[in-house]
């Protein structure tokens, strides 16, 4: 199995778990060192290649399942990682994705990011892989079959203030924060500490929200 976009390895080490032999890829050497120092921690054996979603370091049909979570929806080129993905993978096998929609927690976070801090234009937001006619058109040519299924991940925290910092050193607060002013990125954060208590669910100060996102099932033509 191939995971596009691995970052520190929480699907790659779960599909390593159920006995599959995974490989893990990603573009961000300093998430990979992480990646790698879990895996060793864990014991267990999953290769680490560095390499672009757009641009698959992989030979044709090699692998039995190709598989992104959250991640190869941010790459700027969406036709191009569509046809990577299918190309890596043996016919009649598996891709798969996980995606935030656009009216999810997430989707309205980017939405909201986007404001301060603007994607370069011409580039399609991420958020269109989470509905289901998009990804019907890109993977139209290419899937034999292709199932859809919205669901629910949790966002769990003991407080707003937990969420704030813990995105905030591991998450696209990251890069908003060195890419903004103070004023405008406090600005930033207050908005999105309305968008938290929007969106939870818990009211005895923790946060407990129910983030959704389509589940893509493809499989490649024979």
């Amino acid at each position: 199995m191939l995971d596009v976009g691995a970052g520190t390895g929480n699907f790659a080490l779960l599909a390593a778990a159920e006995g599959a032999s995974v490989v893990a890829s990603d573009l961000t050497p300093k998430l990979m060192e992480r990646g790698r120092e879990r895996t060793a921690a864990e014991g267990v054996d999953i290769e680490w290649v560095e390499a672009d979603a757009e641009e698959l370091r992989f030979e044709d049909d090699r692998f039995d399942c190709t598989a992104s979570v959250f991640a190869a929806m941010f790459a700027p080129r969406p036709e191009r990682v569509a046809q990577e993905m299918f190309r890596v993978t043996r016919p009649g096998n598996t891709v798969g994705m996980a995606n935030w929609v656009p009216e999810s927690f997430s989707g309205r976070m980017f939405g909201l990011f986007n404001e301060f801090a603007p994607r370069p234009e011409g580039l399609p937001a991420p958020v269109e892989w989470g509905r289901e006619e998009v990804v019907q058109e890109r993977f139209g040519g290419v899937a034999g079959t292709l199932d859809m299924e919205r669901r629910t991940a949790p966002f769990d925290f003991d407080s707003v203030d937990a969420m704030l910092a813990a995105m905030g050193t591991n998450g696209p607060q990251v890069a908003m924060k060195q890419a903004l002013g103070p004023e405008v990125y406090d600005e930033a954060m207050r908005r999105f500490r309305e968008l938290i208590n929007e969106f939870n669910d818990a009211d005895d100060g923790s946060v407990r929200i129910a983030g959704e996102y389509l589940l893509v099932v493809a499989r490649k033509r024979g």
